[in-house]
């Protein structure tokens, strides 16, 4: 279904991204990263929360708590963003993006919205409404989306809650997926209660996401989860079961955790784990190739806060995946005051990794100096 085209106004910005600000250059001193590497603020974007980029190097970039989509660019090529355009505006928590075939994909709470050919459009940008049957419900609402290698549009719709059963409305607690014309709208995978981050294994092609675990269950329980649906039909046992083997003290009783795919690696209780990617390029020491990286956006129910870093799970078909820590210091412990909270990590043609960050509004820029 496609409705009439809305044509927004030119809103394009060149932007002086003030690197040199000295609190922020103070505040990125505060940052751990593993020897030899090094980070730096690529652009300013406020709120900023899923990323897409384009072949060419455009960077688009959603919001939640605002009602923008935003492309940047590095038109000089200085390796920071010099350029910034507003796409459009009052929007429903348009917090997904995804780009194919010169297309900008933007998920909204209800609705998926195409900008098409958007790279020679960025001045003059008009959309299209592809689909707009998803639920309206805000809690848990806002969405990731990605292609997946299959030429589908993945997009998640999360639990309406903090924990409840819908068993007369599948589509929550699940990942769908469309056409890129938005027919032929199907239920992937179940029993995800909220997943803000996806992506695929660069060999097996299996979906890799997170899922941010229920609240009100004490400090550490139950973790989060990062999953792997092998393929459609799959559940993942929410509201039922909790990080592989946890009854919910509510929904435990109606079914047993053994029904249930368990997650590929249990990560902290309430960090948040948002946007996954493998590391693919070459540009990182080897130990990194192929690896998974995680933003976790951090707690903020839990007595002490945890997350707020970006962590690495092992790739691994042997044992338990490994999971530490690659950057860190957003949150200061002592204080358990948080300046950051990253979102998203995405790769670019150069191997660097950008992270975005919606509580700074920025978009950081790690790269290998070793």
């Amino acid at each position: 279904m496609k409705h009439l085209k809305l044509i927004l106004p030119i809103i394009a910005i060149a932007l002086i991204f003030a690197c040199g600000d000295d609190k922020k250059e103070n505040k990125l001193s505060t940052l751990n990263l593993p020897e030899g590497f090094e980070i730096s603020i690529y652009a300013e974007v406020e709120n900023a929360r899923s990323m897409a980029l384009s072949e060419s190097g455009t960077l688009f970039v959603g919001n939640r708590q605002e009602d923008k989509v935003y492309a940047v660019q590095d038109t000089d090529g200085d390796g920071t963003a010099d350029k910034k355009y507003i796409l459009a505006d009052s929007l429903n928590m348009p917090n997904g993006v995804a780009f194919k075939d010169g297309d900008l994909y933007v998920a909204e709470v209800s609705r998926i919205l195409k900008f098409s050919d958007i790279e020679n459009n960025l001045e003059n940008p008009e959309y299209e409404v592809i689909y707009d049957e998803y639920p309206t419900d805000k809690h848990h609402g806002w969405k990731y989306i990605a292609f997946g290698p299959d030429g589908k549009l993945y997009v998640p719709v999360g639990a309406p809650c903090n924990i409840c059963n819908n068993p007369d409305k599948p589509i929550y607690a699940s990942i769908t997926r469309i056409n890129p014309d938005g027919t032929d709208m199907e239920i992937y995978a179940e029993g995800i209660r909220n997943t803000v981050g996806f992506t695929w294994h660069p060999e097996t092609g299996d979906l890799y996401f997170t899922d941010n675990g229920r609240d009100m269950m004490g400090d550490n329980v139950p973790p989060c989860e990062l999953n792997v649906a092998t393929e459609k039909g799959q559940h993942f046992g929410y509201p039922f079961c909790h990080g592989g083997d946890i009854p919910d003290p509510e929904f435990g009783e109606l079914r047993d955790c053994d029904e249930f795919k368990k997650p590929y690696r249990n990560l902290g209780p309430h960090v948040a784990p948002l946007g996954i990617k493998f590391y693919t390029a070459d540009l990182f020491p080897e130990k990194y190739h192929n690896q998974i990286f995680i933003a976790e956006h951090g707690s903020w129910n839990r007595s002490e806060k945890i997350g707020y870093r970006i962590q690495m799970v092992s790739n691994t078909t042997e044992g338990q995946p490994t999971y530490e820590t690659f950057i860190d210091g957003w949150l200061n412990h002592e204080e358990q005051d948080a300046w950051g909270r990253p979102v998203d990590v995405i790769i670019n043609d150069k191997g660097e990794m950008l992270i975005s960050d919606d509580l700074a509004g920025l978009i950081y820029k790690v790269t290998y100096k070793g």
